[in-house]
């Protein structure tokens, strides 16, 4: 029997958790709304990931989620996730369990069914939304939608929460029980890119003479910060901010003032990552890492309203209500609860 939870104290699961901009979020946000947050689980594969976890929140993460029963995890409020896009094996007629079997969005799912939390916020590559034609993502709705929970999601740029990288995200909230949640609209003022570069950066960090005159081909210096991005056309452009950061992409896609690499502590802060932050990786790591990560002040936008919701929902805010408000938009709660209870019956004959 799931017990009631204190509406002071959020209890959430980091699952995939990377090197915790997820974590960071949601912290952040419960302390604006003046509730403690409590990570009750958290899971990745990557063994420098855990390390640098570890470092930072005190905590080695679980490793591969495939190997632990759901019921093995303890209840939780908040279900958070920036699953991998893996391409999914089946998309067909029966939808659910069947049609995300042999994905890591599978064990999201089987999580979500064994312990019901009151919400999530999933996290993926802006591409998610039209691969394989929409199929994919309308078969993730679908199975959030039969597993009894309203579903929303939205692609949200960092460049529109402050942060000098142009990096879009695909953001899927739900709740099991009536509430009204909006999507943030962003607008904050873009910090320059003279607050995040560094001073006296290393000579490992600069470029090759060759490179640099490749780049300097294209483009001439210019009087302000900016960082030079190479797309795989060979094209070179100059912007007051960066390009998406990308795990596997060439050490010198991404080249300050089109001379040197971006620096460790360049690319944690591209992610809103705090200054308190400890590095333990090297290099080649923290560059994978960063690229992995998601924009944290975009999810802690997400999820200051997502938490506000579930704060309501605990405390019986929205206990009358039969209607689910998604960004302005109503919905009859009950009528799809009959749905979902009806798809389920002729499921099992």
């Amino acid at each position: 029997m799931r017990r009631n939870y204190s509406v002071t104290t959020i209890d959430y699961i980091d699952l995939f958790c990377g090197i915790g901009g997820f974590r960071l979020a949601v912290n952040n946000a419960s302390a604006f709304h003046g509730v403690s947050s409590r990570c009750v689980f958290s899971c990745d594969v990557d063994a420098e990931c855990q390390n640098a976890y570890l470092e930072n929140f005190n905590e080695r993460p679980e490793g591969d989620i495939s190997k632990i029963e759901p019921q093995e995890i303890p209840n939780h409020d908040v279900l958070l996730a920036g699953f991998p896009c893996q391409p999914f094996s089946i998309i067909g007629k029966m939808r659910g369990f069947r049609d995300t079997r042999g994905t890591l969005f599978f064990h999201i799912a089987r999580i979500l069914e064994a312990k019901k939390p009151t919400s999530f916020v999933l996290e993926n590559v802006k591409l998610l939304s039209g691969h394989d034609k929409g199929k994919t993502l309308n078969t993730i709705l679908e199975t959030l939608n039969d597993l009894g929970y309203y579903s929303s999601y939205k692609i949200l740029n960092a460049l529109d929460f402050g942060l000098p990288q142009k990096r879009e995200r695909i953001f899927i909230v739900g709740f099991r029980k009536p509430c009204d949640f909006r999507w943030p609209t962003g607008g904050a003022r873009m910090k320059p890119l003279k607050e995040i570069l560094e001073r006296n950066v290393p000579k490992k960090y600069c470029a090759s003479d060759r490179i640099v005159k490749s780049r300097q081909k294209h483009l001439r210096p210019t009087s302000v910060p900016t960082i030079w991005h190479e797309n795989k056309a060979g094209h070179v452009s100059a912007h007051p901010y960066s390009c998406a950061l990308r795990a596997g992409a060439s050490y010198n896609y991404l080249l300050v003032n089109g001379k040197r690499r971006l620096t460790p502590r360049e690319m944690l802060r591209l992610q809103g990552f705090p200054e308190n932050y400890r590095i333990v990786c090297n290099d080649h790591q923290i560059r994978k890492q960063a690229g992995n990560s998601l924009p944290v002040p975009v999810a802690e936008a997400v999820l200051r309203n997502v938490v506000e919701c579930v704060k309501g929902i605990h405390s019986g805010v929205y206990e009358k209500q039969k209607h689910m408000s998604i960004d302005g938009q109503s919905f009859c709660f009950e009528k799809a609860v009959y749905n979902r209870n009806e798809k389920a019956k002729v499921a099992s004959r």
